[in-house]
């Protein structure tokens, strides 16, 4: 047997090794069988999370605004980290390039849920060294590390593609592509790792792509090519990842108010015009970094466990259709 395919066999997930075993039956007819818990409770009881941001010195060279990271306080990455805490989860580790509300972020989460472990890192996900050290962090902790929310996002460059310049275009992937390979590659390394309190492998890849990466005309070109390029990534590693119990997907948010919206939200609102926010989408508004932290969170649990290789948009409806000015059709 080849060491490729001793290796598949020794990283088989629980329902491979042992099926999804019977629950009884009703009278005459089986029971429903399950292999996530309750959804009634905490949906990722004892899980240890890591919640990734950007890199704030490549936001400033771009003039763009700070978007879903960790350390924003409108960002997804913050909601989605009490989303993880208010569920259940056994430790948190929320992470930025940024510093400046870190330590307030973990004195409110550390509040808000006091059973949970809070930690704060500042350190570039676009540096390999910088992303394998919190990940063996984790799992020298805590013994394993369950779900990795690779939430990484600058705007690029506000301008045509004639005057993107190579630097511009690749100091984006760093952040948008770059980032998130790092995070999701080490994490599916750390999640494949066993141990008594984790007889197998198992978690759960979460990478945040843009409905920019699924067609044109929601970013620019080197934005919307390196988000095209976390949903690849996404979907090319859920099949390297075949057997193992690790899932990994991506979200593609539409208009969110975020740091990376608040200029236009902010002009918005100064001209009384807040309302026409988002009005190309069917559900006629932008929304709040919750609305997509939920989606993380189910993608996140053990819900989720036969979603995998997807790239699911939370937009409004915005990417369902094309570009068309409300009422001019049928």
């Amino acid at each position: 047997m080849s060491f490729a395919a001793k290796q598949r066999l020794q990283a088989l997930s629980q329902q491979l090794a042992e099926g999804i075993p019977s629950e009884g039956t009703f009278e005459d007819i089986p029971r429903i069988r399950h292999v996530a818990g309750d959804s009634r409770g905490p949906r990722v009881q004892g899980k240890v999370v890591i919640v990734t941001g950007m890199k704030l010195e490549d936001t400033v060279a771009t003039k763009s605004y700070i978007d879903t990271g960790g350390n924003s306080p409108t960002g997804i990455g913050r909601a989605a980290a009490h989303q993880f805490a208010h569920n259940g989860a056994r430790a948190v580790y929320l992470c930025d390039y940024a510093s400046s509300h870190l330590e307030t972020h973990k004195r409110e989460l550390r509040q808000l849920y006091p059973a949970v472990d809070i930690h704060v890192k500042q350190f570039d996900a676009g540096n390999e060294e910088a992303v394998k050290a919190v990940v063996d962090e984790v799992v020298s902790g805590y013994g394993r590390l369950d779900i990795m929310f690779a939430n990484h996002g600058i705007a690029g460059t506000p301008a045509v593609y004639t005057q993107i310049t190579a630097d511009n275009f690749m100091n984006t992937f760093k952040t948008n592509a770059l980032g998130v390979f790092l995070c999701a590659k080490y994490a599916a390394i750390a999640m494949q790792k066993t141990s008594k309190e984790k007889p197998y492998p198992s978690g759960s890849i979460v990478c945040t792509a843009s409905v920019a990466g699924l067609r044109s005309n929601a970013g620019s070109t080197d934005y919307s090519a390196s988000k095209a390029a976390v949903i690849s990534i996404a979907q090319t590693m859920s099949y390297q990842l075949t057997g193992t119990g690790v899932r990994i997907n991506a979200i593609c948010p539409g208009l969110i108010e975020t740091g990376m919206t608040l200029a236009m939200y902010e002009a918005a609102r100064d001209k009384g015009t807040e309302k026409k926010i988002g009005q190309l989408n069917p559900t006629r508004r932008g929304a709040v970094a919750d609305e997509v932290a939920r989606v993380a969170l189910f993608l996140g649990s053990d819900e989720a466990s036969y979603v995998n290789g997807q790239a699911w948009a939370v937009c409004g409806g915005l990417s369902a259709g094309h570009p068309a000015v409300p009422g001019k059709l049928a």
